[in-house]
């Protein structure tokens, strides 16, 4: 089971120079040949963005396409991730919301974050890109 960071999504929701493998990638996600999570902070920062950016629709569409993934569970994160986050960004020099997510793979044993962030490289979870786990 890997981790879905954030930007896999906004990829591509906007339309991004890497959404093609990150579509392959989601597609395999969704009829349940790669399983994985993602975190309720990642749905959280996609609506936020997407309504900076005026995209109600595309935003009421991924919500709405969250339902159809079969591989795909939502995390939500405790107050102990989120303690365990401020530790990380304490020790690590991740940010808060690069900690949230690797808090949330550790707690749930991710094989890896799946995400374009350099941050996440060299941490015990490893980091991999869409296209290395495309079969």
């Amino acid at each position: 089971m890997h981790l879905i960071d954030t930007n896999i999504f906004l990829e591509v929701l906007l339309g991004r120079e890497k959404s093609g493998e990150c579509k392959q990638f989601l597609k395999l996600v969704r009829d349940g040949k790669i399983n994985a999570i993602m975190t309720d902070f990642s749905v959280h920062s996609i609506i936020v963005v997407l309504d900076g950016f005026k995209k109600l629709g595309a935003l009421k569409t991924f919500l709405t396409s969250l339902t159809a993934y079969k591989g795909l569970r939502v995390y939500y994160t405790t107050l102990a991730d989120e303690v365990k986050a401020a530790e990380i960004e304490l020790t690590s020099g991740l940010d808060m919301d690069d900690a949230i997510q690797y808090s949330a793979a550790l707690s749930n044993q991710a094989e890896s974050i799946v995400s374009f962030d350099k941050h996440f490289d060299g941490l015990k979870t490893p980091r991999n890109e869409p296209k290395n786990l495309l079969k």
